[in-house]
C-alpha cells in the first residue's frame, strides 16, 4: 500500500516586501530608528534563512543511539531529549521525594492588562501549600506568564499526528523553527517538568464553556507524549511519506507520561464547569495517567 500525501493547502512564500513588513514590526518603536541600517542587515540574514528553510540551523549527526546515525539532528532537539531522559530517571528513582506539578491555567495576572491576580492562582497556591504541608515536593507552573513575560510562547500544535503518529516526535521537533521566527517556545521546559512529576494538578477557570487558551495550547502540544516518536531519524525528520509508511507497518503508541497521578480543579462563574472537568479528566485518562480520586 502506497500512502498518499495530499498537497495544495499551503500558500505561496511571502514576497520580499511582506517579509520586510512583518520583520520590521518588532522594531516599530521610534527608539530603534537610530539602528535602521543594522536592522536592515539583520533582516537580510533572516530573509535568507526563510528562503533557505533553515528551520534548525545548528545540527549534529544523530549517532549510534538512533536508527539513522547519519541523520542531521537539531542540536536543540537533542538537548531537549537529553533533559527528558534525565527527568525520567529522576521520576523512576524511589530515593527521590514525591513531586507534584501544580498548573495554574489562568492567563490573568497583575503584571499585565488585567491588573489583578487570578482566582485560579489563589486556588492553585492553596493547593500547593496543602501538598507541601503533606510532605510533598511541588513545582508551580503558572501559564499566565504567556501573557505577561517578554517573548514567551507556547506555539500552536501543527497536528503532525493527523498525518501519521510517527511524524509527531517526542519531544516535539516542530519548534523552535528559526526559518519562520517561531522561537522562545516554552514547551521543552514544560515537557521536562511534566516528566519529572509523580503527580499533576491542573487548576483552570472556565472560559466560554471550556478550559483557558494557555491550558489548551499546552494540552495540544502534549500530544507527542501520547504515542510520539522518540527517534526523528526514523521519519527522516518531517517526511510524511516515511511517517505514513512506518505507521502502516504497525506503531506501538508509547505513552511517555503513563503512570503519573492527576487531579483536576475547574472553577467558573456561570456554566461549562462540569464539561471542562470531564474533558480534562478524559484527556489525562487517555494518556495513561491515573485519577488520584476524590
Amino acid at each position: 500500500m502506497n500512502p498518499q500525501v495530499r498537497k495544495g493547502q499551503a500558500p505561496a512564500a511571502l514576497t520580499r516586501e511582506e517579509f520586510r513588513r512583518r520583520f520590521r514590526m518588532r522594531f516599530y518603536d521610534p527608539a530603534f530608528r537610530g539602528e535602521d541600517e543594522a536592522i536592515e542587515r539583520l533582516e537580510a540574514i533572516a530573509y535568507d534563512g526563510y528562503c533557505q528553510a533553515r528551520k534548525a540551523p545548528v545540527t549534529r549527526k544523530a549517532g549510534p543511539e538512533f536508527q539513522d546515525p547519519d541523520y542531521d539532528m537539531s542540536v536543540e532537539w537533542y538537548e531537549a531529549r537529553r533533559r527528558l531522559l534525565a527527568a525520567q530517571l529522576r521520576w523512576e528513582d524511589p530515593g527521590t521525594p514525591s513531586r507534584v506539578l501544580v498548573v495554574c491555567g489562568s492567563p490573568r495576572n497583575d503584571g499585565t492588562c488585567p491588573g489583578e491576580m487570578s482566582k485560579t492562582f489563589r486556588l492553585a497556591k492553596m493547593a500547593q501549600e496543602a501538598l507541601q504541608s503533606a510532605g510533598l515536593e511541588t513545582d508551580f507552573l503558572d501559564l499566565s506568564l504567556l501573557a505577561s513575560d517578554y517573548d514567551r510562547h507556547i506555539h500552536p500544535c501543527k497536528a503532525c499526528v493527523s498525518t501519521a503518529m510517527p511524524l509527531c516526535h517526542w519531544p516535539c521537533s516542530c519548534y523552535p523553527n528559526h526559518e519562520l521566527g517561531q522561537v522562545n517556545d516554552w514547551m521543552n521546559e514544560i515537557y521536562e517538568r511534566w516528566v519529572s512529576a509523580h503527580g499533576i494538578l491542573l487548576v483552570t477557570p472556565t472560559h466560554w464553556y471550556t478550559m483557558s487558551s494557555p491550558l489548551k495550547l499546552m494540552m495540544d502540544r502534549l500530544v507527542c507524549a501520547d504515542g510520539g516518536n522518540p527517534d526523528p531519524s526514523r521519519t527522516g525528520g518531517k517526511d510524511p511519506e516515511k511517517a505514513k509508511a512506518l505507521e502502516l507497518q504497525g506503531w506501538d503508541y508509547p505513552q511517555h507520561l503513563a503512570g503519573r497521578a492527576y487531579g483536576v480543579v475547574v472553577h467558573g462563574d456561570v456554566a461549562g464547569i462540569e464539561g471542562t472537568r470531564r474533558a480534562l479528566s478524559d484527556w489525562l485518562d487517555w494518556m495513561g495517567l491515573v485519577d488520584a480520586g476524590p
